[in-house]
């Protein structure tokens, strides 16, 4: 059986059929469309060749098939929340919204529906909290480790001293760009730099006025939220005013080919997060290969790219969480319910990368009930222009964890006040 890919509009989203016994239902919230659609594209082909390999080579997941339900969003959170609407009585397993607005309109919805949401580095930081966020995964990063990411890096490049420099954000002017704006406040605070905020309308077209400030104001430092075509026109303005790329430093969302191929040379050198590695070097790819791409079942257009290679990651993730679930109820075919416990004791492993085909992809480490945001590493990678390829320049580390633990606490007890909630875990 091959794997289903529904494509639905929300208009139409009635004409889904209920799914057939002994499945595993995967709503895949995707954006093919739309101003965000070259970079969703390879994102959700990464997401969808995962379950399609596992399918056409073992069978699906513990035997039993899984059934990949595309939903169209066009990264807009009201048919985020329609998509999951129309899907969340299907058998429905776990949502990636790969929407930060969308997840956040999601996390009282998900959680009254027992239904767990993976939002895998982007989405509410604070969902990291179990004790409040009983149905919110973010593992393995988040923006506020992110933010902090980016400041350590620079730290060390400047030999741990960075009091008085100037550091700027451009950001996208969403939920999703203004999610590390407290966190990097904080760290301005603790570590004496400046801190400019530069924010970009949707889509992302226009900055001159953004870049005429950065110009005037020459920050020692940028770091970036963007997403789709604002992150090609912030590198080619940087481009423009000859600021050097080595000191450009955009979030995981920042930092895929579709960014930085545009600018061409001139692009040379920008760095970017990283919550995984990227490239075809992994012997997953020979099975892709066989099982996918030689027989025509995809394309394999993007493989090897930064976007696809997430796709495939958080895929692996929601895999691994389902199989420790089977494991844990003794049954193959689990509800959503028990894949939120699965979730919760999930450890990802070198040992596991290895044995799946993914070496050295992605960092180890361990959820539990308290913690559903895993380790919030991140790795610095760097952009090749020559070569046309991103490499890791360090190794996954940890944020400032005294700053961001304070602050997930603070937001978290917050949000418990505000809808009446108790702690768990305990």
């Amino acid at each position: 059986m091959n794997i289903k890919r529904m494509m639905m509009a929300t208009a139409v989203a009635v004409s889904v059929a209920t799914p057939a016994l002994a499945e595993l239902v995967i709503p895949s919230l995707v954006y093919r469309t739309g101003a965000y659609g070259p970079n969703g594209i390879p994102y959700a082909d990464g997401y969808a060749d995962y379950f399609a390999l596992l399918n056409e080579r073992d069978g699906g997941i513990g035997g039993e098939m899984v059934n990949l339900i595309e939903c169209e969003t066009a990264y807009n959170t009201e048919k985020g929340v329609e998509c999951f609407e129309a899907t969340k009585d299907l058998g429905s397993l776990v949502y990636q919204p790969l929407s930060t607005g969308i997840t956040y309109q999601l996390i009282p919805k998900a959680t009254a529906a027992d239904i767990p949401i993976l939002s895998m580095g982007y989405g509410r930081t604070s969902a990291a909290n179990g004790k409040v966020f009983s149905h919110i995964f973010n593992f393995p990063g988040n923006y506020w480790s992110a933010a902090s990411a980016v400041i350590n890096h620079i730290l060390d490049q400047e030999n741990g001293d960075i009091k008085g420099k100037k550091i700027a954000l451009v950001y996208h002017n969403s939920a999703y760009g203004r999610e590390p704006i407290r966190t990097l406040e904080e760290l301005a605070k603790k570590h004496e730099f400046e801190l400019s905020l530069l924010p970009v309308d949707h889509p992302g077209q226009e900055q001159k006025s953004q870049w005429l400030q950065i110009r005037r104001e020459k920050p020692d430092y940028i770091t970036m939220w963007g997403w789709g075509v604002m992150n090609q026109v912030a590198i080619q303005e940087a481009a423009n005013i000859r600021y050097p790329m080595e000191k450009f430093i955009g979030v995981w969302w920042s930092g895929s080919e579709n960014d930085v191929i545009p600018a061409g040379m001139k692009a040379d050198g920008y760095k970017a997060l990283a919550m995984h590695n990227t490239g075809m070097d992994y012997p997953l790819y020979d099975d892709l290969k066989t099982y996918l791409y030689d027989t025509g079942k995809a394309s394999g257009e993007h493989a090897g790219t930064v976007l696809y290679s997430r796709g495939m990651y958080a895929g692996m993730l929601a895999a691994e969480g389902i199989k420790t679930a089977q494991k844990m109820t003794g049954k193959s075919n689990i509800t959503a319910g028990d894949l939120r416990d699965g979730f919760e004791v999930l450890e990802i492993t070198e040992e596991k990368m290895a044995a799946i085909g993914m070496p050295n992809f992605g960092p180890s480490f361990k959820v539990s009930c308290e913690s559903h945001g895993g380790p919030m590493v991140t790795a610095i990678q760097q952009w090749d222009a020559k070569n046309k390829t991103w490499s890791l320049i360090t190794p996954f580390n940890p944020g400032d964890m005294d700053v961001i633990n304070r602050l997930i606490a603070e937001d978290s007890a917050a949000y418990a006040a505000e809808n009446n909630l108790s702690e768990r875990c305990g």
